[in-house]
């Protein structure tokens, strides 16, 4: 039976060596309250420690110095396992100084490994993750030196088919955000953004005899309607009220609380990007690539647009008028509405569902989507991608994986090089104002994102969409098949790459 509790109550539930498992996706979600009680519990009596920390998108909120950031680096944890670091400012910092154990696997086999503990299962298999950089015959999930545990994930193979086993620690305790409980202890999910792995998470805890704590806005005494309550009184264990931070009316909007018809998206997309701290750039570069790339899209598409450039491909399909032919998904959970960034990415403005995050990995697992469109920091020669890991940073590889590993069309938006780049266009001429002094194109990435062989054996379309030309992936490597009015293929193209490419 669960009990109402302050949130320093709360946190005593949780245990020196405890495996917490946290929902939430990347900035959005976060049980601020609780993390921040486990920090003050901490810092009196130094315990919980040893704690293990589990987030299939990671549990950060864009401040080094709020959320889970404090006990992380005074020492609490002693291993983390993420999808995603990025809005873990402080921690990722740490992850890279070797302080404690740190390992990066694919979001969705996160997910799917949580919910496969939820029924009394050890580990998911999937095909995502072969042959990249998390398979253990390549480098595997640890990001440091520190970070050797071979459990995680293992190369098996099955019926004649060759997978990735992911199997995580046995998760103890969960750590969650709801909107409000009702008299009985259910926990519905109404003014949030999404729900992640909540039901997941806590069905695992509770295969493990372990500790469900819930952080919401409020108590109402009407149970909320059975197919609201995302999570079942019955597996709750605690529960914390919090007076919920003021929304701003254009994140209120993301909760689905009302209908926002495709003719405001725009609107709604531009009032959100006014009150977030992350604005949204508009480089000629950029408008190059996303004018270039929705060309691509096809009436009807079901499609996945990443963050940084490829965000670009939406605003020139609005401006195209496809937009409105097309399905947009985002990894958290939502589908058929436009998916917004900056702090608030994996929320979505009108989305038509928002469904548990396992399950939009089985749709993109399974080749649900018809195209995607993801970001890059590198491409080698064999058209291997890099996308989660640069010199001196490291962000994670997210939903990137699932997203890249079967989806029929796949469309890398990337500039040619960086740090100083500068391009202009009138009446469709390039020109290259100033290279920049990084290159995007180098004869072997750093580490591999997207396994350009496991491509083209999957018979998978590759394009690599730059501001001054197309390259298509072929069995041989890279084929340049297109040059945009302007560019010198010799001098801008062929002289800057250091392998020779298909004409």
């Amino acid at each position: 039976m669960y009990e109402v509790m302050s949130a320093d109550e709360a946190i005593r539930l949780i245990r020196d060596g405890d495996c917490i498992c946290v929902n939430s996706f990347v900035g959005i979600e976060n049980p601020v309250e609780l993390h921040e009680a486990l920090y003050r519990r901490y810092q009196r009596m130094q315990s919980p420690s040893h704690l293990t920390m589990i987030s299939s998108a990671g549990f950060g909120v864009w401040d080094e110095n709020r959320n889970a950031e404090g006990y992380i680096r005074e020492g609490a944890v002693d291993r983390l396992i993420c999808g995603h670091f990025g809005a873990m400012l402080s921690t990722k910092k740490l992850v890279l100084e070797d302080r404690f154990e740190a390992y990066n696997l694919p979001l969705g086999c996160i997910s799917h490994a949580i919910r496969a503990q939820a029924g009394g299962l050890p580990g998911a298999l999937s095909k995502v993750g072969l042959d990249i950089f998390v398979d253990p015959r390549k480098e595997g999930p640890g990001i440091n030196r520190l970070s050797i545990d071979d459990s995680l994930v293992k190369y098996v193979e099955v019926d004649g088919e060759e997978f990735l086993y992911y199997k995580l620690p046995k998760i103890t305790v969960a750590l969650i955000k709801g909107t409000a409980a009702d008299r009985k202890g259910n926990i519905s999910f109404d003014d949030m953004f999404m729900s992640g792995d909540a039901l997941s998470i806590c069905q695992a805890v509770k295969a493990n005899h372990g500790r469900v704590i819930v952080q919401v806005d409020r108590l109402v005494d009407t149970p909320s309607r059975p197919r609201n309550a995302i999570i079942p009184g019955c597996l709750v264990d605690a529960i914390v009220v919090v007076e919920p931070e003021e929304r701003n009316e254009a994140y209120t909007a993301l909760t689905g609380s009302f209908e926002i018809p495709y003719a405001q998206w725009s609107a709604w997309n531009e009032k959100i990007d006014t009150v977030s701290a992350k604005t949204r750039g508009n480089s000629a570069a950029g408008n190059i690539i996303g004018r270039r790339a929705a060309k691509e899209l096809r009436v009807d598409d079901i499609v996945n647009i990443g963050i940084g450039i490829p965000e670009m491909v939406s605003r020139h399909a609005r401006k195209n008028g496809m937009l409105d032919m097309v399905t947009l998904t985002v990894e958290s959970g939502g589908i058929g509405g436009f998916p917004v960034s900056g702090e608030a990415f994996g929320a979505m403005i009108g989305a038509a569902s928002v469904y548990d995050m396992a399950n939009q990995f089985d749709l993109y697992d399974n080749g649900g989507l018809d195209i995607c469109f993801m970001g890059a920091l590198e491409v080698d020669r064999q058209g291997n991608v890099n996308a989660h890991r640069g010199p001196g940073a490291f962000a994670g590889i997210g939903g990137f994986a699932n997203i890249t590993a079967k989806t029929p069309t796949v469309v890398f938006c990337l500039t040619f090089d960086t740090k100083g780049l500068e391009v202009s266009q009138k009446k469709g001429t390039v020109t290259i104002e100033r290279e920049g002094t990084v290159p995007k194109f180098v004869e072997k990435v750093k580490s591999v994102s997207f396994s350009a062989e496991r491509a083209i054996a999957n018979g998978q379309k590759v394009l690599y969409v730059t501001e001054r030309c197309v390259f298509r992936l072929t069995p041989k490597g890279l084929k340049l098949i297109e040059t945009y009015p302007g560019v010198d293929v010799q001098r801008d193209i062929l002289d800057r790459l250091p392998f020779e490419v298909e004409l």
